[in-house]
């Protein structure tokens, strides 16, 4: 134990709830994942339509509640990673997850912003005006590529690293890793032209933050007993 002066000082222990924060940012990720692309239609001759329904915006009002939260707990689930693979990351492997996480919070935080401007401007209880609907046209654009295009090669680049520290390290089960190369494969070269693919990323999420808090339940019961 390190000292101060001559007194004990406790070292900095991550927080016990640090190992279910992936699992809630998982689960809050999705819904909002899911809810945006019900709420923008991916055609764009949908336009005004949309603007006269009051399910799919709020559809997009809800997922807007929940993007701040999933990208809060993703940071928890960030540092729950690190936690877990401990001191023996990789330079290269570790700039490259931290690098990809922020980023992709970025993109998750920027798509909200945009995905909120669509309720801005276009008014439900007025008529749609060519402004509204060439508004409409862009921020639509501009959130589904977000969504399919760099949110998305983002969450693979980390998929790839986290997965690469854990198999080099051995503390990942070759389901686990199998899973991670798929998933990251699917979000490099196939989100955009499935619908509704973005979803596998949040899926892997959940089964690696399941492994890591069932894992460290375990090495805190150990110590436990043998303390």
């Amino acid at each position: 134990m390190p000292t101060t002066g001559g007194a004990p000082v406790r070292a900095l222990q991550t927080p016990r709830v640090a190992a279910v924060a992936g699992i809630v940012s998982a689960l809050l990720l999705g819904t909002a994942i899911l809810l945006v692309r019900l709420a923008v239609p991916a055609h764009p001759e949908y336009a005004v339509d949309w603007i006269h329904r009051t399910s799919q915006r709020e559809f997009l009002h809800t997922a807007l509640a929940l993007l701040p939260f999933a990208g809060i707990f993703f940071l928890w689930f960030m540092g729950a990673i690190r936690d877990y693979v401990g001191a023996g990351e990789d330079r290269f492997f570790a700039t490259l997850f931290l690098g990809s996480g922020l980023l992709f919070v970025a993109v998750l935080f920027v798509l909200a912003a945009t995905a909120g401007s669509l309720l801005d401007v276009t008014d439900v209880s007025s008529s749609a005006s060519a402004g509204q609907l060439a508004l409409w046209q862009y921020g639509r654009h501009l959130v589904l590529v977000l969504l399919t295009s760099y949110s998305t090669r983002m969450a693979a680049v980390f998929v790839v690293s986290t997965t690469t520290i854990g198999h080099r390290l051995g503390i990942f089960p070759r389901w686990l890793v199998w899973l991670g190369y798929l998933v990251a494969l699917a979000l490099l070269f196939a989100v955009g032209t499935t619908s509704h693919l973005e979803l596998v990323f949040p899926f892997w999420m959940l089964a690696v933050s399941c492994h890591v808090f069932v894992v460290t339940l375990r090495r805190r019961r150990t110590a436990g007993q043998e303390g």
